[in-house]
């Protein structure tokens, strides 16, 4: 970063100040620990020379925090796959149920904001398909952050929402849907080859409310890869170039997780065949009649204050899913003794 002409590229300049923000935020908080244990262990020596039981209680409170940091640098351990270092793409969408499913969509994509601005996450809107009467239909984020990729992965699948719907007036109880999909970000020069003849791009105009979603040229782009069916679409910009970068991007990124998948069954089903966006499929249900809880149906780990993960706290969900998927990929990695006996 000291080099001269460091930022004469600024993309390639930010990339690597993400890079070295991510490797921080492992190494820093290892050597903080290792300070205080230092320190404690000093305390304990000076407080057992002199028989301090107040210093002996100071100690043992020190002791719960430097447990509580050997945790945290255990779960960044977990986060130890490739990608699990990168920006990411990050979408939600409605599942059937119309009005419901779309007030549902826009409650997770409030949820995930705040989780956002908690984690000091940067997120901006590249793509937004509002519903017909309220919420969201579609959104598609770029989040940048350090593990950003590896801890929301971790959410891709479909969430399941039960209450007393606001718009029905006989106040009846219903169930909704909505799917969220992360993929990672790669760099520009990741090896992915796209045919200019499998590919169609269509440019429209930019959706949405109103101010600077409304563009009076079509500056929106979407990208249909016709092999696979993959199709990405960015409206953020004004500039139909940029747009088309960022397009470009994110199907690169699908590519390549798609050919990822081929390779390896066991990576995890992240980017597409979820499954309908209905009931036998949900990772996690959000239940709020008759009974308050959420609970993630892949680690059983649940909790009772369904308003404070809807206000963003889902890191001990993300922990939760972290800690089995390491057990999970534990197991796939020990050998089948069995494989090679004769019958």
């Amino acid at each position: 970063m000291s080099a001269e002409g460091f930022w004469d590229n600024p993309e390639a300049a930010q990339a690597t100040v993400s890079k070295l923000s991510a490797v921080k935020s492992v190494v820093e908080p290892a050597k903080a620990l290792l300070r205080n244990v230092n320190d404690a262990a000093e305390l304990f020596e000076m407080a057992q020379a002199e028989s301090d039981a107040e210093t002996f209680e100071v100690i043992e409170a020190d002791l719960a925090n430097l447990q509580k940091q050997c945790q945290q640098i255990e779960l960044s351990g977990l986060l130890c796959k490739p990608d699990d270092m990168r920006n990411c793409f990050f979408s939600i969408h409605a599942g059937a149920g119309g009005t419901e499913s779309c007030d549902w969509a826009n409650m997770l994509l409030r949820m995930y904001t705040r989780y956002f601005e908690d984690a000091k996450y940067k997120f901006e809107e590249l793509d937004i398909t509002p519903g017909e009467e309220v919420g969201i239909r579609s959104v598609t984020l770029r989040v940048s952050g350090p593990f950003a990729f590896g801890k929301l992965s971790c959410e891709t699948g479909v969430h399941r929402l039960v209450r007393i719907s606001p718009f029905d007036s006989q106040k009846r109880r219903h169930t909704s849907f909505a799917a969220v999909d992360c993929i990672p970000e790669f760099d520009d020069n990741v090896d992915i080859e796209i045919n200019d003849e499998d590919i169609r791009i269509d440019f429209y105009r930019a959706s949405g409310a109103g101010g600077q979603h409304v563009n009076k040229v079509s500056s929106a782009v979407r990208i249909t890869h016709e092999p696979t069916g993959i199709v990405v679409q960015c409206q953020n910009d004004r500039s139909q170039h940029k747009n088309k970068a960022q397009a470009t991007k994110m199907l690169k990124a699908r590519i390549y997780m798609l050919e990822q998948q081929k390779r390896d069954d066991q990576i995890a089903k992240l980017y597409s065949n979820k499954g309908e966006i209905a009931w036998g499929n949900q990772i996690r249900s959000y239940v709020m009649q008759p009974y308050q809880m959420v609970k993630d149906h892949r680690t059983d780990f649940q909790t009772g204050n369904v308003a404070a993960v809807l206000g963003g706290e889902i890191d001990g969900f993300i922990e939760s899913y972290l800690r089995y998927r390491a057990k999970q990929n534990s197991k796939s990695a020990i050998p089948n003794k069995e494989k090679g006996k004769k019958k």
